[in-house]
């Protein structure tokens, strides 16, 4: 594994391919004209939107529809142009090795981290320029016609925000870029950095429209730190040895599976006892960080959970007739499933689609996704627990009652899933020394089913009928009914 250690002479040298790569950017018309468009023309455009939004709401009083407004435009007119950049990036090296012009430049004396920085920077300071050209364009635009400044907290929130997105997906778009041998497959493969960014500009804009500017601040250091670990990944997997030994990319299913099969197995040899023993237990040994890290995300959530039950009480009348309820809970509770055996494989079903749900999110994100969506169920529970506060109930009971039951077993279940998961995503950023990206991912994934199949599985089972048939039980007791 190579040294990360970016040097200052690193960096001088990183800008000298920069500074050929932005000369030649500058003379392809296939880059230039969409950035021109980006730069005058969207920016006028939404202009036009902006006032034409203002005037219409204003007609009806919503007044704060336009105000809202104008801020999400000004974001959007610094994405749009940053989209370029995925272009240039994922051209940086599979475009050139297409046009037979990478041998070149790989053959020069430069180390690999300077020619990797060279073409990060390459990819991202026109794009940037763009952007930020498309921003004074859309505020001056406003001021002529509106007369509306930005506040200097929310400028300085979007230009840091399109910088830290530019670079977050020219990193990843390189990391592709060096991964594979034509432009086809790079563009195929962009996806995985389109629709994670697009998902995001979603929930960027939620926040614009609430106005809730202080959480972009979360998002941009979420987005640091992403870079961070992506810049990381490239500078370790950019090797011109390999880029230039690719001919072919493509996918051998057969050797993918006996290396699975092989790791899988391990020292068992056909027998349960060993293989429990032997490789369940070393993939536990694995999981200690990850399992630390999964206990804490749970905790967050558990405290985001009972924090936002004060902020977003339910109605006192809705929780108080739940407890009062009338006799004939335990039919009620049976008509939903419970004290039945179909209950048990549907609380199972959703359980297991959960896990794969976190699973496959956890691939893309490094684990990020895959902790929200494990810790959102325990994050409900401590949402209604400080309900039952409210309402002047014992939240520590109602947790005993609704969840322990059952979470004795869950909970070890979530964490294993999602501390699995979180090495799955790291596989990625750093595989283990001596092997290729694709061996760790692969090696990361058979640790996941291990655990999976050997020990999250049979939890979730016990899980499954301790909260059909105990948990409602205890429910029904502690009530009285």
């Amino acid at each position: 594994m190579q040294n990360t250690f970016i040097t200052r002479n690193d960096l001088k040298r990183a800008f000298v391919i920069t500074k050929r790569e932005i000369r030649d950017s500058f003379r392809d018309w296939r880059i230039m004209m969409p950035i021109l468009f980006l730069t005058l023309f969207f920016p006028a455009l939404m202009n036009f939107t902006a006032k034409a939004a203002v005037d219409f709401v204003s007609e009806y009083g919503a007044e704060i529809i336009g105000e809202r407004l104008i801020p999400f435009l000004l974001m959007i007119v610094g994405f749009f142009p940053i989209t370029v950049s995925i272009v240039i990036a994922l051209e940086s090296f599979v475009g050139e090795k297409e046009r037979h012009s990478l041998e070149p430049l790989l053959s020069s004396p430069l180390s690999n981290i300077q020619l990797y920085l060279g073409k990060v920077f390459a990819s991202t300071i026109p794009p940037l320029i763009a952007a930020y050209m498309g921003i004074i364009v859309y505020l001056v635009g406003l001021y002529i016609n509106l007369g509306w400044v930005a506040p200097l907290q929310l400028l300085i929130q979007i230009v840091v925000l399109t910088t830290v997105q530019a670079t977050v997906m020219v990193s990843a778009a390189v990391v592709i870029s060096t991964q594979v041998t034509s432009v086809r497959a790079s563009n195929l493969l962009s996806s995985f950095v389109i629709i994670p960014m697009a998902l995001l500009i979603q929930g960027e804009s939620v926040i614009m429209f609430w106005a809730r500017y202080d959480v972009l601040w979360a998002i941009i250091f979420g987005l640091v730190f992403l870079n961070i670990v992506l810049v990381r990944m490239g500078v370790q997997l950019f090797n011109r040895e390999e880029l230039l030994g690719k001919d072919l990319d493509e996918i051998n299913v057969v050797a993918m599976w006996k290396f699975f099969r092989k790791e899988f197995v391990g020292e068992s040899r056909g027998s349960l006892i060993r293989w429990y023993r032997y490789e369940v237990t070393k993939s536990l040994k694995r999981l200690s960080i990850p399992a630390l890290m999964m206990i804490l995300v749970l905790i967050a959530g558990g405290i985001i959970g009972y924090y936002h039950a004060a902020l977003y009480p339910l109605p006192p009348a809705l929780l108080q007739d739940v407890i009062n309820a009338s006799s004939g809970l335990r039919d009620r509770l049976s008509d939903f499933g419970f004290f039945t055996t179909q209950g048990v494989g549907l609380v199972l079903y959703q359980n297991v689609r959960a896990s794969l749900i976190a699973a496959a999110l956890g691939m893309f994100t490094f684990g990020v996704l895959s902790s929200v969506v494990l810790m959102l169920p325990l994050s409900l529970a401590a949402y209604f627990a400080g309900q039952a506060a409210i309402a002047g109930y014992n939240p520590l009971l109602f947790l005993a009652a609704f969840i322990l039951p059952h979470g004795i077993l869950e909970i070890p279940a979530i964490i294993l899933i999602g501390a699995a998961t979180i090495n799955l995503g790291a596989s990625i950023i750093a595989p283990p020394k001596g092997r290729t990206l694709g061996d760790g991912w692969l090696i990361a994934l058979t640790n996941w089913v291990k655990i999976f199949l050997g020990v999250a599985f049979p939890l979730l089972i016990g899980a499954a009928i301790l909260e059909v048939f105990l948990t409602p039980t205890i429910v029904v007791w502690a009530l009285g009914k």
